[in-house]
């Protein structure tokens, strides 16, 4: 019997009502989960590993930079706090990406995460954006690689011919071969496997690491030869004020972008629940640590308000006569760039096979090599497409675009652990081809229901009385079980008692809860971000934002978590501490940040979503592996697999 269905409970307490395509989910992958071989990532990372993936991503060639902007127009010498207070704040979206990692160990981050927490929807949305993420941001980077290794042969007109960059007056375009040359190469490097791409990226990143170890030990022997000039200064150590050093903060975040590379290995990792919240935690320590040394150098050495913007450390050294510290300076800004080049290719292909698994885009896309086995097509397409752009375009301008993706993500993360702690999904997608099964298995089951209460089954089977045996619809046990599609989405069966329509209650208070908190963090930090409003708007909206965000935080706080939270996906693994608090402050402080991002960076964004949009819906939606899925109790989705005789997770089942 061919059945096209979809779940009608969202798990908030359905406040999306009709859209039950956006919102159905799927399952989390089994801890014994086994694939075909050509859907078989290698398990082949520790955290050593990991942490090489991590501190490689996120420290790139903009920290030695920022550290001059910065201070020159924010922080002065409080740029140390500005690196901590950052930290901090990337620190909340990682401990949500540890948790969800590590009992979600799947490939495709928080596209995963999303998925199973969400819905399908929103999960596309944050898939489609990671993908523009990652594509511009390694082209960017490509392209920044050349000037910098330019400085290592004398100057521009000194790189060999063959990696110059060419300007074609007629085109006006400006090619880069080297940018090209080197996505290319880092992506055969990805397709040889993952633990040689690791160990490759902790080589180049253990460069990186290095010259910064050199500008410390360097920088603070000066510091103490020279008595710390720049912190001698007559405006004190906030010449800003606590606001300069909060918005350089902000600006600063983004030096932290690259933890959640980590993640996306997730599917690879030997030991995830012990090893994904190490790797995590530990890359963004120790990028946190080398920030802070790094800025506290470099601030005493030269006065805030001397210090070169383009190349402040560089200058630094100069200015006490160690010119030669350039070199060491440059080797480090080119292999943090190589470094995070490698991070921003190593996610995408698990994104696109993650969606691709689940039928959101073509199966090629998922396709694993038997012998390296890593998503080859993915990682080819995603460096083709990565080294045109580099070759062609000066994305620079597009780098905000990049920062949406990142952002957009860490806050769906922070809502799919409130999700997860209030209001797990209940309820577990199964294939339509199984409904035989399903349908033997709730005979034997409501006939032992009825034993149990003392009922004659042979009375009810006669087709006199009609049970509710899935969701609200009432079918006769004589006929089949599933008459119409509209009827495959089931409910907590029958008898349930109080308990069970308490529990109920809570979930849906605690779902709008959660939504209530999304809404009011956006138009508080809209309000209080967007000055043109006049000021009897700006503080309405402020305190209407601020209820809503408070009177959130107070009633997930009053309520209990859900229990079943305890057996959600692999549990054992690593738990965020301080919830609701920790996610709801990730939320506010990430849509903050989107929010303030400019007007023509979300009107590009906005045109790469439409594309999206359209591909999902003409492609995407239609090719589900949650399109046909009938949605059962957890409790019952196991003894309905073993009935069948089938594993849940074989293929491109619904995982």
């Amino acid at each position: 019997m061919d059945a096209s269905v979809e779940s009608q409970k969202d798990g908030l307490g359905s406040p999306w009502g009709g859209i039950k395509d956006l919102v159905r989910r799927k399952h989390v992958d089994s801890a014994h989960s086994k694939r075909s071989d050509h859907h078989n990532l290698a398990k082949a990372l520790t955290v050593s590993h990991l942490i090489a993936v991590g501190v490689g991503s996120t420290i790139g060639a903009g920290v030695y930079i920022l550290v001059g902007t910065v201070a020159r127009e924010h922080s002065g010498p409080a740029l140390t706090f500005s690196f901590l207070f950052a930290g901090i704040t990337a620190a909340l979206s990682a401990f949500c990406y540890a948790e969800l990692s590590s009992r979600c160990p799947s490939a495709g981050s928080a596209y995963h995460y999303s998925d199973i927490c969400i819905g399908e929807g929103v999960a596309w949305l944050v898939g489609w954006s990671l993908i523009l993420e990652y594509t511009i941001g390694g082209s960017a980077v490509a392209r920044g690689v050349s000037p910098n290794l330019a400085l290592l042969f004398g100057g521009e007109n000194n790189l060999p011919s063959f990696l110059a960059r060419q300007h074609f007056p007629g085109l006006d375009i400006m090619v880069d071969p080297c940018a090209a040359v080197l996505v290319l190469f880092v992506t055969v490097l990805m397709c040889c496997g993952i633990k040689e791409s690791a160990l490759a990226q902790g080589i180049v990143t253990a460069a990186n690491v290095f010259a910064m170890l050199f500008v410390i030990i360097a920088g603070g022997y000066l510091g103490f030869k020279t008595g710390w000039t720049g912190y001698e200064l007559p405006t004190g150590y906030f010449p800003f004020g606590v606001d300069g050093m909060l918005a350089g903060s902000a600006t600063v975040f983004f030096a932290y972008i690259g933890f959640d590379t980590v993640a996306s290995t997730a599917e690879e990792v030997k030991n995830p629940k012990r090893d994904l919240p190490l790797g995590i935690a530990l890359s963004l320590a120790i990028c946190c640590g080398l920030y802070m040394l790094v800025s506290i150098v470099i601030v005493g050495l030269v006065p805030y308000y001397a210090m070169d913007p383009d190349t402040p450390i560089s200058s630094a050294f100069a200015s006490n006569g160690m010119q030669w510290a350039a070199y060491i300076i440059t080797v480090g800004a080119v292999t943090a760039l190589i470094s995070t080049l490698m991070g921003s290719i190593l996610p995408q292909p698990r994104i696109l096979m993650a969606m691709a698994r689940d039928g959101l885009l073509p199966s090629f896309f998922s396709d694993v090599n038997k012998k390296t086995q890593v998503p080859i097509n993915s990682t080819l397409a995603t460096g083709i497409v990565a080294a045109i752009l580099a070759f062609f375009m000066d994305v620079s301008q597009l780098a905000g675009m990049v920062s949406v993706g990142t952002l957009l993500a860490f806050t769906m993360v922070a809502v799919s652990v409130l999700i997860l702690r209030y209001v797990p999904p209940d309820e577990v997608p199964i294939p339509s081809s199984l409904q035989d099964s399903i349908e033997s298995y709730m005979l034997r089951y409501n006939r032992d229901a009825q034993m149990i209460s003392g009922e004659d089954p042979e009375r009810s089977s006669s087709g006199d009385t009609c049970r509710p045996l899935l969701g609200d619809k009432n079918v006769s046990v004589d006929g089949p079980i599933v008459e119409k599609p509209e009827a495959l989405s089931w409910r907590v069966l029958e008898k349930i008692g109080l308990g069970a329509l308490n529990e109920e209650n809570r979930r849906k208070i605690a779902g709008w809860t959660i939504m209530l908190i999304c809404v009011g963090a956006f138009i508080l930090t809209f309000a209080s971000s967007n000055l043109w409003l006049s000021s009897l708007l700006r503080y309405t909206m402020c305190v209407a934002g601020g209820i809503l965000l408070l009177g959130g935080l107070i009633i997930l706080t009053c309520i209990d978590q859900d229990d079943e939270r305890h057996n959600f996906g692999h549990s054992g693994g690593f738990i965020c501490p301080f919830v609701p608090l920790l996610p709801i402050g990730s939320i506010l402080i990430n849509v903050y940040l989107l929010v303030n991002l400019g007007v023509g960076t979300w009107f590009r964004v906005s045109v790469w979503t439409v594309v999206g949009v359209l591909i999902y819906a003409f492609y995407g939606c239609r090719h589900s592996s949650l399109l046909n899925a009938i949605y059962v109790p957890k409790a019952h989705a196991d003894e309905i697999y073993r009935s069948s005789g089938e594993h849940p997770y074989n293929n491109r089942t619904l995982v």
